[in-house]
C-alpha cells in the first residue's frame, strides 16, 4: 500500500491544472511577446514550425508554474472557443503531442487553481532551465505598444467613434475638404484623446486633463489677441481639446507608413501583418515592425503606435493612398485558419 500511496502522491504532483491556453501560430500570437511570429517563438525557444503550437498554461499539484507547449493546435482551439462561448471543456492533452513542458508563466495570468499553494516558480533541480517570465509592461516599450494595438483591434468601434474625420489635416496643414475619400494620409496625434496605459496596458482617458489644458491654452491666446497669421493651423482632437499641427504630418507616422509600403515589395517575417475578422466584409489588419504598430480596417483608417511616443495613439486618415496599401496589405497577411 505505502508504494501505490507514494505513487498517487507522485502523480499529483506531476498533473497539470490548467487554467488557460493561447495559441502561437503565425496568424494568431500573443503579441506582446514579439512583433512576428518567429520573434514569438524565439522567446520560448521554440523552432517557428509553420502549423505552430498551443500553450496550456497551469499549475501542477505543488502549484508551480509552467507552460506545456503541445502540437496540436485545433485542439487548444476548440478549448478557447469553447470557453469564450461560456462552455465547460476539459483540455487534456495526449501525451504523444506535448513538445516541451517550460518552467514558468510567458504571460501574465490572474486566477490560481484552487486547492493548491499559490502559483511559484518550480525548483530549479526539476527544470531544465529558468522560469518563463511575462514581458515587463511596467514602463512604455515594445511590449506594451503591441499591447496598446492589440486594445485598439479588440475595441476597435469604441477608438473610431472619438475620431471626426474633419479633424485630419491636409498636407498643406488646412482643413481635408470633401468625403472621406479626400482625407489626406498624414496622421495627428491623438494625446488629450486617448492614452494607453503604461501599466496595465489597458485603454485610459485623459479627456479632463487635456480639456482643461484646452481652456488654459485658449484663454492664454485669447489675452494675446490671439493666434498670429504665421501659426500653424490647429485642430480639435475629439476630446474638444485644440493643439498646433505640424503642416507635413508626423514624422513618425510618414516612417511607419514607408516601411509598410515596403513589406508589400519584399515580403517580412512570417506574422508581421495579420488579417481578422471585422464586421461587414471589412479585414482588422495588423502590422509590426521595429519600433512601431499599425491597427486599421480595410474599409476606415489606422492607428499608429510609436516606443518613441509612449502612450500616444496617432490616427492615420484614408486620403488618396491608404485604400490602395491596406488592400495590398490585406492580400499578403497571413489569416487564422
Amino acid at each position: 500500500m505505502a508504494g501505490t500511496d507514494e505513487d498517487a502522491v507522485a502523480a499529483a504532483d506531476d498533473a497539470l491544472y490548467v487554467l488557460t491556453a493561447v495559441l502561437l501560430t503565425p496568424a494568431k500570437f500573443p503579441s506582446v511577446l514579439g512583433d512576428d511570429y518567429p520573434e514569438a517563438c524565439a522567446a520560448l525557444g521554440l523552432a517557428p514550425l509553420a502549423d505552430g503550437y498551443g500553450l496550456v498554461i497551469g499549475q501542477d499539484g505543488s502549484g508551480a508554474r509552467w507552460t506545456v507547449v503541445i502540437d496540436d493546435v485545433s485542439l487548444v482551439a476548440v478549448a478557447i472557443a469553447s470557453w469564450d462561448c461560456g462552455m465547460e471543456y476539459d483540455l487534456s492533452p495526449d501525451e504523444r503531442s506535448v513538445v516541451a513542458a517550460l518552467p514558468g508563466w510567458p504571460l501574465a495570468v490572474a486566477v490560481a487553481a484552487p486547492g493548491i499553494p499559490a502559483p511559484h516558480d518550480p525548483d530549479p533541480d526539476a527544470a531544465d532551465g529558468p522560469p518563463l517570465t511575462p514581458p515587463d509592461t511596467s514602463t512604455w516599450g515594445s511590449a506594451q505598444r503591441r499591447l496598446g494595438a492589440d486594445e485598439i483591434a479588440l475595441r476597435w468601434a469604441m477608438w473610431r467613434e472619438q475620431i471626426n474625420d474633419t479633424d485630419f489635416r491636409s498636407p498643406s496643414g488646412g482643413s481635408a475638404g470633401g468625403d472621406r475619400g479626400d482625407k489626406a494620409v498624414g496622421g495627428r496625434t491623438a494625446d488629450g484623446m486617448t492614452r494607453v496605459g503604461a501599466t496595465t496596458g489597458a485603454v485610459t482617458q485623459a479627456r479632463d486633463a487635456s480639456l482643461d489644458k484646452a481652456r488654459g491654452d485658449e484663454a492664454a491666446d485669447s489675452a494675446a489677441g490671439g493666434r498670429g497669421a504665421g501659426d500653424a493651423a490647429a485642430g480639435p482632437t475629439a476630446s474638444g481639446a485644440t493643439r498646433k499641427e505640424a503642416p507635413h504630418g508626423h514624422s513618425g507616422v510618414r516612417r511607419v507608413l514607408a516601411e509598410v509600403r515596403a513589406y508589400v515589395d519584399s515580403p517580412p517575417p512570417l506574422g508581421r501583418v495579420r488579417s481578422s475578422f471585422a464586421s461587414g466584409d471589412a479585414r482588422t489588419l495588423r502590422a509590426d515592425g521595429p519600433g512601431w504598430s499599425l491597427v486599421a480596417r480595410t474599409d476606415d483608417i489606422a492607428f499608429v503606435l510609436l516606443d518613441d511616443e509612449p502612450g500616444e495613439v496617432l490616427p492615420v486618415g484614408r486620403g488618396p493612398e491608404l485604400p490602395g496599401l491596406l488592400e495590398a496589405l490585406d492580400k499578403m497577411a497571413v489569416r487564422p485558419s
